[in-house]
C-alpha cells in the first residue's frame, strides 16, 4: 500500500519507517509534520493509507479529515495517550495504535486496513468517526462487522449481546439478530458509552430494556421489556447492575 506517515515529531517517524522497513506490502511515499503539508502531500501523492497522528501542531487528525472531504484512502490513528477520540475510532471499526508503536500491532492493523479496502467501504467509515465526533451521542451510529459487510446501527436500536465463542450475536429491537465478527468484550468497550450493563460474562444489554432485577433465593436475572426475555446476572456481576439501574432512576 502506497503509504503516508502524518505525525509531527522527527523521532516518531523515523521509529514507524524503521518498522516499515519489515513490512514489505508497505511502499512509504512521503512524510508530514502538519496538517497543510499533509494535505498538499495526499493530493499530490494519492496514498492509500494514512499513519496519522490524532494530535497534530495545528488541528487534530479529525478537523485535517473533515477538510479533505473524499475518502479513498485507509487510515491507522496514532497517539501517545487515550485521546478523546479514541472512542469513536473504536464505535467506527477503525484501527489505532499507542506511542511507542510495536511492530506485531502496526502489521496487524495494516492487515485490517488492507481488508477494508477490499470491501470499498473507507468512505462510510471516515464519516461515521467524524460524526460521532461532531455530533451529539443521540445521533451517533456505531460500526458492526459482519462476515459480508458493515453495518452502522443506531445502539439505541441494539436490545442486547449475547458471546458466541470469538463472534457476538447482536440482537436488534427490529427482531433482526446479527453475527459480528468481534467478540464481547469488543463491544463492551465500543458500548459502555451508551448505557449498556455487563451484567454476565457472556451478556452486554442496553439499560434501556431492562424492565427489572429479578431474584430467586441466589440466582439473578434481568427482566427486559422486550417479550418478557431473561438474561441471567452472574453473582459477581449483580452489586454493579444494582448499581448501574439505580443510576437509570
Amino acid at each position: 500500500m502506497r503509504t503516508l506517515i502524518i505525525e509531527d515529531e522527527k523521532k516518531n517517524i523515523a521509529h514507524v519507517k524503521g518498522l516499515l522497513k519489515n513490512l514489505p506490502q508497505v511502499n512509504l511515499v512521503g512524510e508530514a509534520t502538519n496538517a497543510a503539508e499533509a494535505t498538499r502531500l495526499i493530493a499530490e501523492l494519492h496514498p492509500e493509507l494514512l499513519l496519522l497522528d490524532i494530535q497534530l501542531p495545528d488541528i487534530n487528525a479529525f478537523e485535517l479529515l473533515a477538510s479533505l472531504g473524499d475518502y479513498y484512502f485507509e487510515v491507522i490513528f496514532i497517539t501517545a495517550y487515550d485521546h478523546y477520540g479514541i472512542q469513536a475510532v473504536k464505535c467506527s471499526a477503525l484501527d489505532y495504535l499507542l506511542k511507542p508503536v510495536k511492530l506485531t500491532d502496526l502489521n496487524s492493523a495494516i492487515q485490517k486496513a488492507v481488508k477494508r479496502k477490499e470491501g470499498k467501504q473507507t468512505q462510510l467509515h471516515i464519516q461515521n468517526l467524524l460524526s460521532i465526533v461532531n455530533r451529539p451521542p443521540k445521533e451517533h451510529r456505531i460500526a458492526i462487522l459482519l462476515m459480508k459487510e458493515t453495518r452502522f446501527i443506531d445502539p439505541a436500536d441494539i436490545i442486547r449481546c449475547e458471546a458466541a465463542n470469538n463472534y457476538t450475536q447482536i440482537f436488534l429491537v427490529s427482531g433482526e439478530k446479527l453475527i459480528a465478527s468481534k467478540g464481547l468484550y469488543d463491544f463492551a468497550e465500543i458500548l459502555k458509552n451508551y448505557h449498556f450493563i455487563r451484567c454476565h460474562q457472556s451478556h452486554l444489554v442496553n439499560r434501556k430494556y431492562i424492565k427489572s432485577l429479578l431474584s430467586h433465593d441466589t440466582v439473578f436475572e434481568l427482566l427486559l421489556t422486550e417479550k418478557g426475555m431473561r438474561i441471567p446476572v452472574s453473582r459477581l456481576k449483580k452489586d454493579l447492575v444494582k448499581v448501574e439501574l439505580l443510576m437509570q432512576k
